[in-house]
């Protein structure tokens, strides 16, 4: 059964007179222990879909359908104050942005200090500091960041607070938006493999939001490809990767240096996303497909099956180029 499995989600953003369709007929199933990594160029609905389901869009202006159910339950359903329960304590987010996560004018300790106490309002200032001393151990830092101010922390130590507080309750879930992208690759580097290793020790379920295939190569075992807000291709890792059957996975890879095998051109995808504002009629890639017909453009290719937990949506399934 899965842990998290995601039923048709769409998400509209109401932008004045607009509708800007940012998340359209999105399904994934994600199981218990599984790392899956969402990945696509910027704009293409990852973070809004994470961010989505676990209801942390603006309500004025954002419509939400579908089902995300977890553990059973329809996230979209509860009330916010049932849903505040579940957040940190079942799901987990390390946001974007790590060095403006936290308050510049208080304590490191403190701020994590309070979190942990809206949850365990029961707890005296010893078992909040002690579980928070932990925790900062636990991703490799010192305990004097305890009593430091974020200001006085690199981007690599503040991207270890955030993952620390992600993890002080245990989550079954753990979303990570973007979590290295602002680091260098050393750092990087570094932090990916401290944080698979504390997926095994915590017995976590990872989502990986990110615009870097290697990530995923690297640190997930199964892979969903997102363009202009559709799911174009998904499965494990080892297949998507390595014989990508949607023509954007293929350009997608194309655009990023292999370390191994023949040295290859890189090639970008020529063009740019479509208007989300406007609502397709056919492929949402064919304006940048090179194999793209009227069917193409015309007709949406519904998701199909092309081998063990392995889908595209795509009219020339195959296709390699």
């Amino acid at each position: 059964m899965a842990l998290l499995d995601l039923k048709h989600i769409n998400i509209t953003y109401h932008v004045g007179p607009k509708n800007v369709y940012a998340v359209q007929d999105a399904n994934l199933a994600i199981e218990p222990q599984d790392a899956v990594g969402i990945v696509g160029e910027s704009g293409s609905g990852k973070s809004t879909l994470a961010m989505g389901i676990l209801q942390l869009l603006p309500d004025r202006v954002t419509t939400i359908e579908g089902e995300a159910i977890f553990e059973g339950v329809d996230l979209l359903k509860l009330s916010r104050e049932e849903l505040n329960k579940r957040r940190w304590t079942d799901i987990s987010v390390v946001f974007q942005k790590s060095m403006n996560a936290l308050s510049p004018v208080h304590r490191i300790g403190k701020q994590m200090e309070d979190v942990y106490r809206i949850h365990r309002p029961q707890a005296d200032k010893n078992e909040a500091q002690s579980r928070v001393i932990e925790m900062l151990k636990v991703v490799n830092l010192p305990e004097r960041v305890y009593r430091s101010f974020p200001h006085e922390l690199s981007g690599g130590m503040m991207q270890r607070v955030s993952i620390a507080l992600s993890l002080l309750f245990n989550p079954k879930l753990l979303v990570l938006d973007e979590a290295t992208t602002a680091l260098d690759v050393v750092t990087q580097g570094q932090i990916l493999k401290e944080i698979m290793a504390l997926q095994d020790q915590f017995n976590l379920t990872r989502i990986m939001i990110t615009h870097d295939v290697s990530v995923v190569a690297s640190t997930c075992n199964k892979i969903a490809v997102m363009y202009a807000g559709r799911m174009l291709e998904m499965g494990y890792v080892k297949d998507v990767l390595v014989k990508p059957k949607h023509p954007y996975t293929q350009g997608l890879l194309k655009s990023f240096p292999s370390f191994t095998g023949a040295k290859e051109e890189l090639r970008g995808i020529p063009g740019a996303l479509p208007d989300l504002s406007v609502y397709p009629t056919g492929c949402v890639f064919a304006p940048r497909c090179p194999y793209a017909t009227e069917k193409c453009r015309g007709e949406l290719p519904a998701m199909q099956s092309v081998g063990e937990c392995w889908h595209a949506a795509c009219h020339m399934l195959g296709g390699e180029g």
